[in-house]
C-alpha cells in the first residue's frame, strides 16, 4: 500500500475574513432570523423554500456536476435535529444521497473537539491553561527558537518563555505546520513524520511521499528535538498544536487520546459517528473526497478505498476525524447547552464559556495573520458570541451563543480555496435573508 501522503501537505484550508465566520456575519443573520416565522418548513428537515438562494447555491455546484454534494444544516436552541437545505450524492459515480448521516472528512473541524476535550481536563484539575507544556512533556522544557522563520535549523536562540496551554490551545506556542511556507523547518517537520492528517492512499503527483510517526507519543517526542518557529506567545501561526494536545490529554489523563474523545466527548453527546477510522461496516456512508483541477473534480480518496478505512498511525486531534452532519450537530448543541446535551453533563458551562473566548495571550502580535481583528478559543475563531472553525475538504461550523443558532457546511473537496462556496454561502443566505425580511414587513 502506498506511504499515506499529509493532508496539509496538499490543501491549506481558508479561514479568513471574507469566510463564513467573519465577523459579525452569523451575528447578523440570525438577528435577522429570530423573529421570522418559518411556517412549516420549521418542522421540516429541508428548508429550501425558506432559502431560496442558498438551496440554487447548493443546486449549482451539485446539478452542474462540480460537486457531488453541497449538504447545509441549521439549527436553533436545543431543537433535537438540524434543518437542512441542499443535497447530492455521496459520489458523482453512485446515485445514493447524502443525509444527516453521511459520513465526512471533517479535517480541522476536530479542533474544537480536541480543544473542548482540553478544557475538560482544565476544569477538572489535572490542567492548568497557563501551565507550562513541560510539566506535562518533559521534552519540552528546553526549546530553541529559530533566529528567523526561514533560517537554517542551527541558527537558533532559547525561548524566552515556556509553551503553555493556553498557546497550544490558540496556534500561539510558535509551532509550525506543513502547509506554512517552505523552509528548513518545514521541510525538517516532513522528513520527521510529523504530519497533520491523511489523503489518500494513492500518491499524489507534485508531493513526496511522507512516512508518518509510529505513534502520538513518538510524534510528539520528534516534534521537542525541533526548533520553534516563533518565540513562544509572539505571533499567531497556524500549527500542529492542537495535535500536540493530543498526547497532552493521553499524559494528563492517563487514557489512550481517542479513547479519551469517545468517553468523555462521543458518547455522552450521542455521537455515534465520529471516528479516527471507519468501521468497514459503515463505508457505504462515507463520502468520496474530490481533488479539483481547473473545473474538474476527480477521486482523490474514493469511499471504497479511503485511507480512512485504515488504522491511523497518529491520531490527530488537529486534522484527524470523520463525522456526520447529525454528529456533529450534538456537538454544536451541547456548546449551545453550555457543556449539556439532552439533559446530560459533558462539560461544565465555565469550561464552555471559557474555551468558547478570546484565549490568545496579550503579548501576542496579530498583524499580518488571520486572526488580525479576531479571537481565538480553545481549537476555533472566537468572535463575538460565535464560535467555530473550517476544514481542509470545504467543511464549515459554528454556534452563536446569543442567538442560540448553530449552522455547519458540508462538502468534500479539495483544496477548500478551489470554488468560493463560503463567500457564495455567506453572499446567499444574507439574499435570503433580505428577502424573508422583505416578506415580514409586507405581512
Amino acid at each position: 500500500m502506498p506511504t499515506p501522503m499529509s493532508t496539509y501537505a496538499f490543501a491549506s484550508p481558508v479561514i479568513s475574513r471574507r469566510a463564513l465566520f467573519r465577523s459579525g456575519a452569523l451575528l447578523a443573520a440570525g438577528g435577522a432570523l429570530s423573529g421570522l416565522p418559518f411556517g412549516r418548513a420549521l418542522l421540516a428537515h429541508d428548508v429550501a423554500e425558506d432559502w431560496p438562494a442558498v438551496a440554487a447555491m447548493a443546486n449549482k455546484y451539485v446539478g452542474t456536476r462540480k460537486l457531488a454534494n453541497l449538504f447545509l444544516t441549521f439549527g436553533w436552541g436545543q431543537e433535537d435535529h438540524a434543518h437542512t437545505v441542499g443535497g447530492g450524492t455521496l459520489s458523482l459515480a453512485k446515485p445514493a444521497p447524502v443525509d444527516e448521516n453521511s459520513l465526512y472528512r471533517i479535517y480541522s473541524m476536530s479542533k474544537p473537539i480536541t480543544g473542548m476535550a482540553t478544557m475538560i481536563l482544565i476544569d477538572e484539575g489535572k490542567l492548568g491553561l497557563d501551565q507550562p507544556l513541560h510539566e506535562i512533556l518533559p521534552a519540552f522544557r528546553n526549546m530553541q527558537v529559530l533566529v528567523r522563520p526561514d533560517a537554517d535549523l542551527m541558527d537558533t536562540e532559547p525561548a524566552i518563555r515556556p509553551i503553555t496551554i493556553r498557546q497550544l490551545l490558540t496556534h500561539t506556542a510558535g509551532l509550525a505546520y506543513q502547509i506554512n511556507p517552505k523552509s528548513p523547518l518545514v521541510d525538517a517537520y516532513s522528513a520527521a513524520g510529523l504530519v497533520g492528517g491523511r489523503v489518500s492512499r494513492m500518491p499524489i503527483p507534485g508531493f513526496p511521499p511522507v512516512t508518518p510517526a509510529p505513534n502520538l507519543a513518538e510524534w510528539a517526542d520528534r516534534l521537542a528535538e525541533l526548533p520553534l518557529m516563533y518565540q513562544p506567545a509572539t505571533k499567531w501561526n497556524y500549527s500542529c498544536s492542537i495535535d500536540l494536545l493530543g498526547r497532552v490529554i493521553e499524559v494528563a489523563s492517563g487514557m489512550d487520546f481517542e479513547a479519551f474523545l469517545k468517553k468523555r466527548i462521543f458518547d455522552p453527546c450521542g455521537m455515534t459517528s465520529t471516528w479516527m477510522q471507519v468501521p468497514a461496516s459503515e463505508v457505504h456512508r462515507l463520502t468520496d473526497n474530490y481533488g479539483i483541477l481547473g473545473s474538474n473534480a476527480f477521486p482523490l480518496d474514493p469511499a471504497a478505498n479511503s485511507i480512512y478505512l485504515d488504522p491511523p498511525e497518529v491520531p490527530t486531534g488537529g486534522g484527524g476525524l470523520v463525522s456526520s452532519p447529525k454528529d456533529y450537530d450534538r456537538f454544536l448543541r451541547m456548546l449551545l447547552g453550555y457543556g449539556r446535551l439532552d439533559g446530560k453533563f459533558v462539560m461544565s458551562e465555565e469550561a464552555v464559556r471559557v474555551g468558547t473566548s478570546n484565549l490568545i495571550p496579550a503579548t501576542v502580535d496579530l498583524t499580518g495573520s488571520w486572526m488580525e481583528g479576531e479571537g481565538h478559543g480553545a481549537g476555533g475563531r472566537s468572535s463575538g458570541t460565535t464560535f467555530g472553525w473550517g476544514g481542509a475538504a470545504g467543511t464549515l461550523a459554528a454556534v452563536d451563543f446569543e442567538l442560540g443558532l448553530r449552522s455547519a457546511l458540508w462538502t468534500q473537496y479539495m483544496p477548500s480555496e478551489a470554488y468560493p462556496i463560503r463567500d457564495e454561502f455567506l453572499a446567499a443566505m444574507e439574499s435570503d435573508l433580505a428577502a424573508m425580511r422583505a416578506k415580514k414587513k409586507a405581512a
